[in-house]
């Protein structure tokens, strides 16, 4: 346990913008440690946004602010990950209609990439599956409900084939999170954000894990947020916390196992 510095009094449940300092203090830190390679891997603990900004931070959240810290040589991707489902948002902490105006085939192609790539390397997985969520209902029907499908989705889809991903869509999201679909794929790269965390939190809210891909060092994080109405309470669960340490164990083991034989080969 290190101290970074809070400098007002802790109240249970009561954010104070002072100790804001102090919060990223702990995440720079942290940050430091895994580029110097002195940790393996980095689990973050939920952060009060809106204390942070009311002291000055300019970051919509952790992802953006830990791309930042690591150089920002390629954007930070989020994942959320359960037993079952695994979703990727291309557009991340945005408005809706700001999220859609966003959306280029740039993007889309440069998240799939980076998707495939965390499959192999630090979920084990040989010949990774993608399924690409539309955007509009019905995948646009021919255009009747937005024409991002055919004008924006669909291109990049082809690109990321033609680099050799096994990535198939878009597929209307009403039908792509039961169960039998899901069976079909080992991640859906979806659109915007509430269409990549309400299904994988209805899934499985408690065993959820949010990963961010991209980065140059393993970060996990839990699914949830500060949940400060019942901080205090004991009746919190620490469930996603419990399995974001794991995941982050397993994914640090794997870059490690493969570090490995890459020096010995």
């Amino acid at each position: 346990v290190m101290s970074c510095g809070a400098t007002a009094n802790v109240t249970v449940g009561q954010p104070d913008p002072v100790n804001a300092n102090a919060v990223l203090q702990s995440i720079d830190l942290a940050v430091e440690f895994a580029l110097s390679g002195r940790i393996a891997g980095l689990v973050t603990a939920p952060i009060h946004k809106d204390s942070l900004i009311a002291a000055g931070f300019e970051y919509p959240g952790h992802t953006e602010y830990l791309g930042h810290l690591a150089g920002d040589q390629s954007p930070p991707v989020m994942m959320l990950t359960c037993p079952g489902l695994r979703v990727v948002p291309v557009t991340i902490h945005l408005g809706l209609a700001k999220a859609i105006g966003e959306l280029t085939q740039a993007l889309i192609f440069t998240h799939g990439q980076i998707l495939e790539r965390a499959l192999r390397q630090d979920f084990g997985i040989d010949n990774p599956r993608i399924a690409v969520a539309a955007l509009n209902p019905h995948a646009g029907e021919s255009g009747e409900f937005g024409d991002e499908e055919e004008r924006i989705i669909a291109p990049a889809i082809e690109e990321l084939r033609a680099a050799g991903l096994k990535i198939d869509g878009p597929f209307p999201a009403d039908s792509l999170f039961h169960e039998a679909a899901r069976r079909n794929f080992d991640a859906v790269l979806c659109m915007y954000h509430d269409q990549a965390l309400i299904p994988l939190k209805t899934i499985d809210f408690w065993n959820g894990v949010n990963v961010t891909l991209g980065l140059p060092f393993v970060r996990t994080s839990p699914d949830h947020g500060t949940a400060h109405d019942i901080a205090g309470t004991g009746s919190a669960r620490a469930d996603s916390m419990i399995a974001a340490i794991k995941t982050a164990d397993q994914m640090a083991r794997r870059r490690q196992a493969a570090a490995a034989t890459e020096t010995t080969s």
